[in-house]
């Protein structure tokens, strides 16, 4: 319980404690195994991620290999919840994927911080802030999310960005600082992409 409440307390904090990095090293052991797992061990890989992460929904899947601080003891992802090659969850404190999120590959959540006074930084402390994605969002590759932020739902978050502040639901978001771009508009019912049309009979 003290564990929790150090890395779980938005203040600063020594990572280093023993207990803390003891905690860490079991969680990481899981990870391995899950990194090491073959494509055909599907049963295998589902099953490690119901052990691996503190919520793990119906469908969820993360392609390995899968990079975590705590080896995702603090992911929560509701249904369905798709990451891509090489996801990295600093997950110091809790990171929450709504259900139908969509993750593109080399993406980083980062919950981890430390303080910018020299004098604590030289003793590694650090400080931890939850990161929220909303439902049916996409990010996609190479985003990094840092730490505190909060993504609305059915948001897009454009390739490469960097989310340093919140962003608002059904919008389209892209840069560095990640800024919005533009809402999700009817347009996005006949254009899947520039010039585009979405052929429904197709689907």
């Amino acid at each position: 319980m003290l564990i929790e409440n150090a890395i779980h307390s938005q203040q600063v904090y020594d990572p280093t404690d023993d207990s803390i990095m003891a905690e860490q090293e079991l969680c990481m052991e899981r990870l391995y195994d899950y990194n090491h797992t073959r494509p055909s061990e599907h049963a295998k890989r589902a099953q490690l991620l119901k052990e691996m992460l503190a919520e793990c929904g119906t469908g969820c899947w993360i392609e390995p290999p899968f990079h975590a601080n705590w080896g995702g003891k603090h992911v929560h992802m509701d249904d369905y919840v798709y990451a891509n090659f090489g996801l990295t969850c600093v997950d110091d404190t809790h990171i929450y994927i709504g259900e139908h999120t969509m993750i593109g590959p080399n993406c980083v959540l980062a919950t981890a911080n430390h303080p910018i006074l020299p004098e604590l930084r030289e003793k590694a402390y650090q400080y931890n802030l939850p990161i929220r994605i909303g439902r049916n969002c996409w990010l996609g590759a190479g985003v990094i999310v840092v730490p505190g932020v909060t993504i609305g739902d059915n948001t897009v978050i454009g390739a490469g960005s960097v989310v340093t502040k919140d962003i608002p639901a059904d919008v389209v978001a892209v840069g560095n600082p990640c800024r919005v771009l533009r809402p999700i508009s009817e347009r996005d019912k006949e254009y899947f992409y520039r010039d585009r049309k979405i052929n429904w009979e197709m689907l």
